[in-house]
């Protein structure tokens, strides 16, 4: 089992990073090469960098997932694509999107983009707060206990 972060716009990668290393797992972080650093980070943390482009980390995720991975994202397509392929999927939130509700995620989605294209405004994502990133991270430790055990 590894983490696979959605990473331009993940907002909890440092938390993953802390909890891989404490459970001893690997973390693969695909983000655009807008994002490149030079910062070095643990053997255990790796970095696929992608062209410029709307999805072309989503399709890379897609390519590299296993079955027992476990996907951090916000994007409902994404989350979407890779549930049948046996992962499990978290939303920075700590939600987990699950088979049975990723259809109505979507249909909402694609109900808030009909509102934006004919000119009504729609409430974007609240900021994301220090009790936002302890929520991901308390649930996360729970789910990850639960793995060992």
């Amino acid at each position: 089992m590894r983490f696979i972060v959605d990473g331009d716009g993940s907002p909890v990668k440092k938390e993953v990073i802390a909890l891989a290393k404490k459970y001893h797992k690997k973390v693969l972080i695909v983000t655009s090469v807008d994002h490149y650093t030079t910062q070095t980070y643990p053997d255990f943390v790796q970095f696929i960098y992608v062209d410029k482009g709307a999805d072309s980390a989503d399709y890379r995720i897609v390519k590299e997932i296993k079955s027992d991975d476990w996907v951090i994202t916000q994007d409902y397509g994404l989350a979407s694509l890779v549930l049948p392929k046996g992962a499990r999927v978290f939303h920075h939130n700590g939600k987990e999107y699950l088979p049975e509700t990723i259809d109505q995620l979507l249909e909402q989605r694609y109900l808030g983009a009909q509102l934006r294209k004919a000119g009504q405004r729609t409430k974007g994502p609240k900021a994301f707060t220090p009790a936002d990133r302890q929520a991901f991270t308390n649930m996360m430790e729970q789910q990850l206990i639960k793995e060992v055990n």
